[in-house]
């Protein structure tokens, strides 16, 4: 069984910063595309960030230039530098893996993030 268990998420006001992190223990962590998803009260999950088994990255619009997704194959971790919070920015924050030769996807527990004063 894949496993991904993300941790970092709380409470922070506006403008401040969270760094939420994904671990994968003893997946072939190499070989997965991983992402960060996020889902706020009453609405749809959205796609925030991405980052390929080979590095190379996309953002959604909303979090360019405030978001960093980045990876180390060595911890099998994917973390999320979230800088210039803002309320919008708050909910639910899941992790997603998908190995990149299946279609097959594994998806975190989720970790709450709340901007607000």
């Amino acid at each position: 069984q894949v496993q991904l268990v993300e941790s970092g998420g709380g409470l922070v006001q506006p403008g401040g910063s969270l760094r939420l992190s994904c671990a994968a223990p003893g997946s072939i962590f190499s070989i997965y595309h991983m992402g960060w998803y996020r889902q706020a009260p009453g609405e749809q999950r959205e796609l925030v960030a991405t980052i390929t088994s080979g590095g190379s990255t996309n953002y959604a619009d909303s979090v360019k230039g405030r978001f960093t997704i980045s990876r180390d194959n060595v911890k099998n971790t994917v973390y999320l530098q979230m800088n210039s919070l803002k309320p919008e920015d708050t909910g639910v924050y899941y992790c997603y893996g998908r190995p990149i030769v299946t279609s097959a996807q594994y998806w975190g527990q989720g970790t709450q993030v709340t901007v607000s004063s």
